[in-house]
């Protein structure tokens, strides 16, 4: 292809630095040879009950033309999330923890608004009618390869994208462009010998793959099972959810490349209220759960799975002062949380005369 002048690689980073972004590359609009890899991670079950992932839908990764025809070059930016205030009580069992990047707003909106800004400044540059498909996170891309191949930073172990600068705290966003453009070098892969995401994961979901490298089984991802899975969670699974209630950090947290990871001051990232007390939670109605999650990452659980979850986590709490909210929601008029309820009381139970 005939890489245009008007634009460089450069100017398109400049470019992403000024919509806000922290991270920006640019990648080739053809096949990756990572969907092989992917191929082999939906033969093996591993996506559980996404069928979004296994479907047609999984199949038009193989290509991001099937996305954009005309595309011939993909932007892919990164913006920290990371506020320095995890929110995740660790220290306190009664207390629930969130996912780190779900405790603010929605990023899905804040990216898409920063990412039309940045084709509309490429425009200008550019001087002629080109086309553009923008894809947060729920495009049927293979983003975080994509990120790779843009030089963004590489996947590691635990199939984060990590940065070396940055850590891994980081949404990925994607502009898809009829625009021939140089693309980046692919970062080095600097996991190295280091094991602490795999050792760490209380579900043992981090497993080896056919090549030497490691794959995420959904099946086992507490992330997985607290924010898509819609069924009961296993006994064995649910008494290492710890007192997680949306998502899970631990593969970060551990990583050593986080240990200087870079904060954000976007105020849409922001957490929002203190941390939450179980009790609170377990008496939430469903009106009130709309109210105070329909405009974060939270609402995704929906409330039959947030009230799940949250029952899960008062089993594991070890506290009796739990028993009495755990009680009523075995009455709960949603079948899901009175039989996860009843599951969790009998484990609460069990540690309280243990």
């Amino acid at each position: 292809m005939v890489l245009t002048r008007a634009l460089s690689r450069e100017t398109v980073r400049e470019l992403a630095f000024e919509c806000g972004f922290e991270l920006a590359g640019v990648a080739c609009a053809e096949p990756a040879d990572d969907f092989a890899r992917f191929q082999n991670w939906r033969e093996r079950d591993f996506a559980g009950e996404m069928g979004y992932l296994t479907d047609r839908r999984g199949d038009l990764r193989a290509d991001p033309r099937n996305l954009l025809p005309s595309a011939q070059s993909i932007v892919c930016v990164g913006k920290v999330y990371n506020t320095g205030t995890a929110q995740n009580c660790e220290t306190n069992p009664s207390e629930a923890r969130i996912s780190r990047y779900a405790c603010g707003g929605d990023y899905h909106d804040l990216m898409r608004e920063r990412l039309e800004e940045l084709v509309g400044l490429l425009g200008r540059i550019y001087g002629e009618a080109f086309e553009s498909r923008i894809c947060v996170d729920t495009a049927p891309l293979l983003e975080r390869s994509y990120a790779r191949l843009a030089g963004l930073g590489w996947i590691g172990k635990n199939t984060c994208l990590i940065n070396q600068r940055l850590g891994s705290w980081l949404f990925l966003g994607e502009v898809l462009l009829s625009i021939p453009l140089e693309p980046d070098v692919p970062a080095p892969d600097r996991c190295g010998t280091c094991t602490r995401c795999i050792d760490s994961c209380p579900t043992n979901a981090l497993v080896p793959d056919d090549s030497g490298g490691w794959m995420l089984d959904a099946r086992r991802c507490l992330s997985y099972l607290t924010i898509e899975y819609r069924g009961e969670i296993e006994a064995n699974l649910a008494e290492r959810s710890q007192n997680l209630i949306f998502g899970c950090d631990i593969c970060q947290e551990v990583c050593p490349w986080n240990r200087r990871a870079a904060e954000t001051d976007e105020p849409a990232f922001a957490p929002r209220g203190p941390a939450r007390r179980l009790t609170d939670l377990a008496e939430m109605s469903e009106d009130e759960f709309r109210r105070v999650f329909r405009r974060t990452p939270v609402w995704r659980a929906k409330y039959s799975g947030f009230l799940r979850n949250v029952a899960l986590a008062m089993g594991n709490s070890g506290n009796p002062e739990l028993r009495g909210p755990l009680e009523r929601l075995t009455e709960h008029s949603h079948s899901l949380v009175a039989r996860s309820a009843r599951q969790a009381l009998e484990r609460l139970e069990r540690t309280i005369h243990s």
